[in-house]
């Protein structure tokens, strides 16, 4: 699952981030509301959390930008205030919670779990291609002959591909969706996931290949 954190304070958003990768999150850190704007109109989040009092574009204006757009990403505000006046301005401008600072890392993680579980409690919590089966909830990837707890990485790669069965993804793309838009790996460690990938879905007996179009991508096909 990815994240983007918009707190412009950068001691406590590297805290942040540190917190949330070792939950497994991926996250891109911005310091300003331009930014976050910038980033979630070119990239795909599944949560965003975002703190009311930053520069250039503050908080409560970013998320009512977001809904005026239609944009429904989950948002957790951030906020250094605690009057009641605060926290319901924010609700209204279409904020699904928010957390007064400061706080314990776990009630941020149970927050953050809350938000994104209620936007997704619509859709199905797996994917199927096949005979494989993706639990979006556990990142547990199985077959009728056994099964693997994915890392977050080769999770969210193997999302991708299943959601979108037969169509090419390019390298760059799971750079910029998993990696991230700022982020200095190169693509031959998507190659490296790929491996891993495959070898699990060998593991697995899976009727599905991982395959590759030359400098192109990678696509999922079902086997006849």
């Amino acid at each position: 699952m990815r994240l983007l954190l918009a707190e412009d304070e950068k001691e406590l958003s590297r805290a942040l981030t540190t917190i949330l990768e070792r939950s497994n999150y991926s996250v891109d850190a911005v310091y300003d509301g331009e930014e976050a704007l910038e980033y979630l109109n070119s990239n795909n989040y599944d949560g965003l959390i975002l703190d009311i009092m930053m520069p250039r574009i503050d908080g409560l204006t970013v998320l009512k930008k977001l809904r005026e757009k239609r944009n429904l990403i989950p948002v957790l505000l951030l906020t250094a205030k605690s009057e009641v006046d605060d926290k319901v301005e924010g609700l209204d401008a279409g904020a699904n919670d928010y957390l007064t600072k400061p706080f314990a890392a776990k009630e941020l993680l149970a927050r953050i779990r809350a938000m994104t579980r209620e936007h997704t409690s619509a859709v199905n919590a797996n994917l199927q291609t096949g005979n494989l089966t993706l639990d979006l909830a556990s990142y547990t990837l199985s077959s009728p002959t056994g099964n693997f707890r994915l890392t977050n990485k080769e999770f969210q790669m193997l999302e991708m591909l299943m959601a979108n069965p037969g169509q090419l993804i390019p390298s760059e793309r799971f750079l910029e969706r998993i990696w991230g838009y700022d982020s200095e790996a190169e693509t031959n460690v998507v190659w490296v996931y790929i491996s891993y990938l495959r070898k699990k879905l060998t593991a697995l007996h899976a009727n599905v290949q991982l395959k590759a179009a030359r400098n192109a991508g990678y696509f999922l096909e079902v086997l006849p």
